[in-house]
C-alpha cells in the first residue's frame, strides 16, 4: 500500500513540475513579444519625418539620406513630408500637436529656439517636443564676394565704421545667423544695414551679383563657390574652428566673444512620447550616420555628423535657448 502512495505522490509532483515549466516558458516566449509591440519595431513601419522648411535643404537632403539608411538597416520607411513656413513654425507646431507614438518627428534646426522668441507660436521648443538627438553641424560663415577688397572680418569692420550705414549684409530674418549679426554689430559697434532673404540662395545671389557687402550663412550650399573662389570667407561664427574649414578663424579669435551661430540639425518627436521608442529612434538615426557611405555624403554636404542623444542634446537646447533669449532682450533685437 505504501508502494502505491509513493508512485501516486510522484507522479502529482512531476505533473506540477511540468506545468510550472510549461507556465515559464509561455511567460519567456510572451515578453519579447509585448516588448517588441511596444517599442513599435521593425519593418513594415512608417516614420513620417516632417521638414519645417523647403524641399532641398540642408534638413531636406538629411532626412532622405537617413532616411534611406534606416530603411536599408531596418526595413522602416522614413517619409519626409516638408511643410515650410513663417520662421519653421507651421512644421513644428504639426508635429507639436501629434499623437506621441514615435511615427511622426520634426527634423529642424536651430531656429527651433529663435522663433518662439520674437514670433506668437502655440507651442514651447522645450516641453512641446521630445528631443531625440541632434545629428548634424555645420560652420556659419561671413562671406564677401570674390571680387571684394575686404579679406578679413577686421578689414569689414573698418569699413563699416569708415561709412556708417553703407555696408549691407544679407541673411534669413528671425534665424539664428541673424541674432548673432545684431550681436556682431553691436559687440563691434559698427552700423551695417540688414538686408532679409527668404533663404540661404537668394542670398547668395544677391552676394554674387555685388547686390550686397556680405552675407552670413551655413555653410551647405557655398563649397563650389567657394572653391571657385567666387565668394571668400572671413570669418567662422562657430565656438571653434570647424574641421571643414580648419584654417578659417572664428569671430571670437578675431575679438568678438560671445557672437555665436552654431548652427545645428536636430530630430524631434511629439512630448510624451515613450522613452523606449525615443531610445530606439535615437539608435535608428545614430547607427545611420555611422554608415561610412552615409558619413561620407553628410560631409560633401557640408554637414559634420554629431548624433548627440538624450538628456545630452536637451540640456544643450535649454542653454542655447537661454543665450539666445538673453541676446535678443540686450541687442534690443525686434525682428517682427
Amino acid at each position: 500500500m505504501n508502494f502505491f502512495r509513493r508512485r501516486i505522490l510522484r507522479f502529482a509532483i512531476g505533473i506540477r513540475l511540468v506545468a510550472g515549466i510549461a507556465a515559464v516558458s509561455g511567460g519567456l516566449i510572451l515578453l519579447p513579444v509585448l516588448s517588441g509591440g511596444g517599442a513599435q519595431s521593425q519593418t513594415g513601419r512608417t516614420l513620417k519625418t516632417i521638414i519645417p522648411f523647403p524641399a532641398g535643404g540642408t534638413a531636406d537632403i538629411l532626412a532622405r539620406i537617413l532616411g534611406e539608411q534606416i530603411n536599408r538597416d531596418r526595413g522602416v520607411s522614413v517619409v519626409v513630408e516638408n511643410r515650410p513656413g513663417a520662421g519653421a513654425i507651421i512644421g513644428t507646431e504639426v508635429v507639436a500637436r501629434a499623437v506621441p507614438d514615435g511615427n511622426t518627428l520634426l527634423l529642424t534646426a536651430s531656429v527651433l529656439l529663435v522663433s518662439p522668441l520674437v514670433h506668437k507660436v502655440n507651442y514651447d521648443p522645450l516641453t512641446s517636443l521630445e528631443p531625440i538627438c541632434q545629428l548634424t553641424s555645420m560652420p556659419t560663415l561671413i562671406l564677401v564676394n570674390g571680387t571684394s577688397p575686404y579679406r578679413t572680418l577686421a578689414d569689414l569692420l573698418d569699413a563699416a565704421r569708415a561709412k556708417p550705414g553703407s555696408l549691407t549684409l544679407a541673411t534669413v530674418p528671425a534665424s539664428t545667423s541673424h541674432v548673432a549679426f545684431e550681436m556682431l554689430k553691436r559687440t563691434a559697434n559698427v552700423d551695417i544695414t540688414f538686408v532679409p532673404y527668404p533663404g540661404g540662395a537668394p542670398a547668395v545671389n544677391a552676394l554674387l551679383g555685388n547686390h550686397v557687402t556680405a552675407v552670413l550663412l551655413p555653410y551647405t550650399g557655398l563649397q563650389e563657390n567657394l572653391k571657385a573662389g567666387t565668394l571668400r570667407a572671413l570669418a567662422n561664427a562657430s565656438q571653434t574652428r570647424s574641421e571643414l574649414l580648419p584654417e578659417l578663424p572664428t569671430i571670437a579669435e578675431s575679438g568678438y566673444r560671445g557672437v555665436v551661430d552654431e548652427f545645428w540639425n536636430g530630430l524631434f518627436a511629439p512630448a510624451k512620447t515613450p522613452n523606449e521608442v525615443v531610445s530606439q529612434l535615437a539608435r535608428w538615426f545614430s547607427d545611420a550616420m555611422q554608415v561610412p557611405d552615409t558619413k561620407a555624403k553628410l560631409v560633401a554636404q557640408g554637414l559634420h555628423p554629431v548624433g548627440l542623444c538624450g538628456a545630452a542634446f536637451a540640456s544643450l537646447l535649454r542653454d542655447q535657448y537661454a543665450e539666445f533669449g538673453r541676446a535678443i532682450r540686450e541687442a534690443n533685437i525686434a525682428i517682427e
